[in-house]
């Protein structure tokens, strides 16, 4: 049964619209002012509220802000009743996340009109978003076990290989196990440090004291580390004679560590999806007090859908293509940007060129 509470302090008022709730079916719950409307709801959890905006103590809009602060009820529908139907409190309601107005005196129908509309919207959204989850854990539950456990198995095999037939190999062999191990060490290494980055990244956003200590950071000397990082990976692929730089120097609000992870997680995503012989281009410039770095490859690219769609562990065409990853690399980078105060860009042609772009402040 759909729960619906009602902030009301005209007893007379919040009685008939109790009436009128339980007559249509719905669970009705009465508070009789705003304080205790708050306390109700935090309580209760209703899936609907109607709350006068003329009330003494707290008024409409203190308990509208009160629990749109909390997380538990801040996305419930809620709905202003009001006898005043002044444009600027109507504006300020809205901004504040009000759903809707209604104006008193109304008719029965036109109360449980707006209690329909809501209700069915947030049926709607809550549909979107149960949809979004399981995309999320389906992308997971498929990508996680499998890339961490390709390398592990590597690692395993290749070592109990030697450990059990040592003595027939060959040094060169064996040498060459070891490598496969250390290959896969590092890969495995990568996967969890990424997957603890992103978890690392999503808490800073929600932590106002942990957003302002990266953002009040500084790095200079930019060219320098860009120049060594890229090169580091070109040379990792093996595509040093593809990689172009058009590096300009600048300051830019942001530690080397992170500014480096940024290049680390273009180049790797530009050099995994281009063909070897295909030019990938790092460039950077400073304009308007903005700090632009850039990544142009000539790879397989991305459609607009893809590019809408991007998040953490998605992968597009993974079937088809058989990549590696979990799908964070770009996924960190525009988390990295935005919690920066920069923004994140992706320009792409399929099959012809992609550019993929970050902003910083100076």
């Amino acid at each position: 049964m759909v729960k619906i509470l009602v902030i009301e302090d005209e007893e007379a008022i919040r009685e008939n619209i109790l009436e009128l709730l339980e007559a249509e079916d719905f669970e009705g719950i009465g508070a009789i002012n705003g304080t205790a409307g708050i306390k109700l709801a935090i309580a209760q959890i209703p899936d609907l509220i109607l709350c006068d905006m003329m009330m003494p103590e707290i008024d409409g809009h203190g308990v509208l802000k009160a629990l749109r602060s909390e997380p538990i009820t801040a996305t419930i529908p809620f709905i202003f009743l009001t006898a005043k139907a002044d444009k600027s409190d109507i504006r300020a309601g809205m901004e504040m996340g009000a759903d809707d107005y209604i104006t008193k005196p109304c008719t029965p129908q036109e109360l449980l009109k707006a209690i329909a509309i809501r209700l069915e919207k947030q049926k709607t959204i809550s549909i979107k978003s149960q949809k979004t989850l399981d995309e999320l854990r389906t992308n997971i539950s498929m990508s996680l076990p499998h890339e961490l456990r390709t390398p592990l198995n590597a690692i395993l095999g290749f070592s109990e290989l030697i450990m059990s037939e040592y003595q027939v190999f060959e040094q060169a062999e064996i040498l060459e196990m070891i490598g496969q191990i250390n290959t896969s060490g590092h890969r495995l290494y990568r996967l969890i440090q990424n997957f603890l980055l992103y978890a690392e990244l999503e808490i800073a956003a929600t932590n106002p004291e942990l957003l302002l200590e990266m953002r009040s950071s500084e790095f200079s000397c930019v060219k320098s580390l860009l120049t060594q990082k890229a090169m580091q990976q070109a040379k990792q692929v093996n595509r040093t004679n593809d990689l172009q730089l058009s590096l300009h120097d600048s300051s830019v609000s942001i530690d080397s560590m992170r500014l480096a992870k940024i290049v680390e997680e273009l180049l790797d995503n530009a050099f995994k999806f281009s063909s070897e012989g295909t030019p990938v281009i790092l460039s950077s410039l400073v304009e308007n007090q903005t700090f632009i770095l850039s990544v142009k490859d000539r790879g397989r690219g991305m459609t607009p859908d893809q590019i809408a769609k991007l998040e953490a562990y998605r992968q597009f065409d993974r079937k088809l293509y058989q990549q590696a990853g979990l799908g964070l690399g770009l996924a960190i980078v525009q988390r990295l940007a935005e919690l920066h105060g920069g923004k994140f860009k992706i320009e792409s042609l399929p099959q012809e060129e992609t550019i993929v772009s970050i902003s910083l402040p100076v």
